[in-house]
């Protein structure tokens, strides 16, 4: 009635009640919740942490340090013997060249490449188009190691065995970028590209000025993989070259292994001097990725 005073939580529902109670007890324990999210993020970071601390300490050891117990987690001396035998004694900085030169020229035409098919898997009209792109599909599902003694009479068939046209061709046929980049482009609006078509725009045009805009965020992440992919490449370098100028780092850092003996700490030191790279290429392109990632995730 009108002039009365109405008790607010006479017309709260008991579940509002509830909820109401519940949100402010969930506040009262958010200290705390957010003290053991950290404290579980910081453990597991010094887990994550412990591998590369240990391949640092390795590296900076002298071989004959290595077994000794109690073992020495900070060495009292930094030995520097395992870097400069890597630098000065082997072929290392052109084993640098040439797994950043492959890695990077396999990224940059896997990405023209796989977004061009994936445009026209996704948006172009032509015969035999679905069948087509079952039968590059369905290449993921041949191992690697079967097709492994074909490709490499292929590639000395053609003379390009112990090139680095032997490392580039082979990596490029891998169909998994054209599988992520049709799926992606699928899912924009085809107004889009009818539009350009209306006001005549080339098929190459709508892909170069309108589709490659879009697909950004997958083509970053596309890059990242590849990279990181071919980066890390051992099985077929190992079969495709054999002169040491042209090992990658994998096949470089594997053949330092003795007839008698392993010496860890020079295993040890071309991991960490490995690592450099790539880990610099991902901070280049971390802000890229993290928007690239959340843009995928909340694409409509």
């Amino acid at each position: 009635m009108p002039g009365k005073n109405v008790n607010p939580t006479a017309v709260l529902s008991k579940q509002s009640l509830r909820r109401m109670f519940g949100m402010r007890r969930f506040g009262e324990a958010g200290p705390l919740l957010m003290a053991v999210s950290y404290a579980v993020v910081v453990v597991a970071s010094l887990i994550a942490m412990l591998p590369f601390f240990y391949i640092i300490t390795t590296a900076i050891k002298h071989s004959k340090l290595l077994f000794e117990y109690p073992p020495q987690w900070i060495p009292r001396e930094v030995y520097l013997g395992n870097f400069a035998h890597l630098l000065f004694k082997t072929s290392f900085p052109r084993w640098v060249f040439n797994t950043l030169f492959v890695s990077l020229i396999v990224t940059g035409l896997k990405l023209l490449f796989d977004s061009m098919a994936g445009y026209a898997f996704a948006k172009m009209d032509f015969p035999g188009k679905n069948v087509l792109f079952v039968f590059v599909i369905a290449t993921l599902m041949i191992p690697f190691s079967a097709i492994l003694i074909p490709l490499f009479f292929i590639i000395r068939g053609m003379g390009l065995y112990n090139t680095y046209w032997a490392l580039i061709l082979p990596p490029l046929a891998n169909p998994i970028g054209i599988f992520l980049m049709r799926s992606f482009i699928e899912s924009l609006p085809s107004d889009l590209e009818n539009a350009a078509r209306l006001d005549g725009t080339s098929e190459f045009g709508i892909y170069r000025t309108i589709i490659l805009p879009l697909v950004r965020p997958a083509i970053v992440v596309l890059g990242v993989l590849t990279f990181n992919l071919q980066y890390t490449s051992f099985l077929w370098p190992l079969v495709a070259v054999s002169s040491t100028k042209m090992y990658v780092l994998t096949v470089g850092i594997a053949t330092q292994r003795g007839v008698t003996h392993l010496d860890y700490g020079i295993f040890s030191a071309g991991a960490f001097l490995a690592i450099i790279p790539i880990t610099i290429f991902f901070l280049l392109l971390q802000k890229q990725w993290i928007s690239a990632s959340l843009a995928g995730a909340l694409k409509q």
